[in-house]
């Protein structure tokens, strides 16, 4: 089992930056994608952007050039920078993990969300 514990979200004002981080833990062998997806009262959950392994990314066209996603292998652990934050950036953000066993069985685990809001 794989545990997935965010932070850093909060109230932030337009304009403003926020870092989210997920940290995963437990029995994890290799985690091929981190990604962090978002969701509204009135939408389904989306993508924001993920990266895979070996760096590669992938981004929401609303939020390309305004956050940028990393990882850091050793500590399990990904990040979401997000820059010039605009109100319809409000939503309460997941982060998702693939992992894969030595047999490469592949398996998708969800974090508890964190809630970012953008207002004056």
């Amino acid at each position: 089992q794989v545990q997935l514990v965010e932070s850093g979200g909060g109230l932030v004002p337009p304009g403003g930056s926020l870092r989210l981080s997920c940290v995963a833990s437990g029995s994890i062998f290799s985690i091929k994608v981190m990604g962090w997806y978002r969701q509204t009262p009135e939408k389904e959950r989306e993508l924001v952007a993920s990266i895979t392994i070996g760096s590669s990314t992938n981004y929401a066209d609303s939020v390309k050039g305004r956050f940028a996603i990393s990882r850091d292998n050793a500590k399990n652990t990904a990040y979401l920078q997000m820059n010039s934050l605009k109100p319809e950036d409000t939503a309460v953000y997941y982060c998702k993990v693939d992992t894969q066993n030595s047999l490469g069985l592949t398996t998708s685990y969800w974090g508890q969300g964190t809630q970012v809001t953008v207002s004056s």
